[in-house]
């Protein structure tokens, strides 16, 4: 089905690739590339198991399996209809599709996708009388469409669902952040987890439990149901198994503190729930507080917030002296600390009053963000 050793492709957000890179070379992978929004790297099928249990900050790892050029829709039919899918699937299995394009051969992805599933079930029909069923939620196998310009490129998806979904969170306030975005957040501070980590609005929690997660190198798969390799033909149920018990053997007892607040008592307890959902309630400390009124832990650290965008909040001027409050707390009470933000209100932004660098473009969801480091000293920066 597979050779020995073999390419795959990890899908990721903007800006997080080289987080990405860092992560494949620790684990062993090799010819590692970088592209945008995603990192191409080689290995074998432990590789492929210890990369959807273990990368952070990947959405899914596909399995390049077959390109080709292609002229019409009629051409995809008959293309996709040629390669022998009875390798990866039987007849009593189930199979979904999804498709990317950035062509202008093609213009529609959901058409795509039913002409490939029309060609692999036809496929079988002929072969074997029988065919292959749909199932969009947990199929057999899920297949990855790619096509750009004129080429297309096949692969099979062995993640299953998106890797953001990490398991532990059954809880979310009106707008949760992504589990890749708030562990690529938290390497991206540079933290050395040994210092206080802080996230003073910590919603449903998410940042704070991806912290603790990578402090105590716990893998981020770790909760997760299922993946999508499982399912294949070719699953390796003992090697499986080797993957997962290394993996648990690296988890380190290292517990700093991290502490989050959050305004709303509703939003607090879900963050606990969260917490206790992924065995880390001694492990995070979370206070029902508003950031002007949260204490700062000695012995500084990193504070890392996303802040309301202003997005739905009822009146302009609000979302400005919203910014200016956490400028003047910060100012006052967080002397010390590495303070790192995400927003996308970039004239709001200005308001903290406090010059940021760097400032490192993010997407949250369709948003494009800035992500910004304050330094905090104590006293005027010219002393220092």
């Amino acid at each position: 089905m597979l050779e020995n050793t073999f390419q795959m492709t990890a899908q990721t957000m903007f800006g997080l690739e080289d987080l990405l890179v860092e992560e494949l070379q620790t684990l062993g992978a090799s010819e590692i590339e970088k592209y945008n929004r995603a990192v191409g790297f080689k290995g074998d099928l432990k590789m492929m198991y210890q990369a959807n249990l273990c990368l952070r900050t990947a959405l899914r790892i596909l399995v390049p399996i077959h390109s080709f050029e292609v002229q019409n829709e009629e051409d995809l039919y008959q293309q996709i209809k040629a390669m022998a899918w009875e390798e990866y699937l039987g007849v009593w299995d189930t199979l979904a599709i999804n498709c990317s394009l950035n062509s202008d051969v093609f213009s529609h992805s959901l058409f795509i996708e039913q002409k490939t599933k029309d060609a692999i079930v036809d496929r079988f029909r002929e072969k074997e009388g029988r065919r292959p069923s749909v199932d969009l939620d947990k199929p057999t196998l899920r297949i990855h469409l790619f096509i750009q310009k004129n080429t297309c490129l096949v692969s099979l998806d062995s993640s299953g669902s998106s890797l953001h979904k990490r398991g532990y969170r059954d809880q979310t306030n009106l707008a949760p952040i992504n589990e890749v975005l708030a562990a690529g957040l938290v390497l991206l501070t540079g933290w050395d987890k040994k210092q206080n980590f802080v996230d003073p609005m910590c919603g449903s929690g998410t940042i704070l439990i991806e912290a603790a997660l990578i402090a105590a190198n716990i893998p981020p798969g770790f909760f997760r149901p299922d993946f999508g390799f499982e399912r294949w033909k070719n699953f390796d149920a003992d090697l499986w198994e080797e993957v997962g018990d290394e993996a648990e053997s690296r988890i380190e007892n290292n517990h700093p503190l991290i502490l989050g607040g959050e305004l709303s008592k509703n939003v607090a307890r879900k963050a606990i729930a969260n917490t206790l959902e992924a065995n880390l309630g001694k492990q995070i400390q979370i206070q029902t507080s508003a950031f002007e009124d949260l204490e700062a832990p000695e012995g500084g650290g990193i504070l890392l917030m996303n802040p309301p965008y202003g997005e739905r909040m009822d009146k302009e001027e609000d979302i400005f002296e919203f910014y200016k409050s956490i400028g003047d707390t910060l100012k006052k009470n967080w002397a010390g600390y590495q303070a790192w933000i995400i927003t996308s209100n970039l004239t709001a932004a200005k308001r903290i009053g406090l010059t940021a660098k760097p400032k490192i473009k993010l997407f949250n969801g369709s948003l494009e963000c800035r992500f910004m480091r304050y330094e905090l000293y104590e006293g005027s920066r010219r002393s220092k």
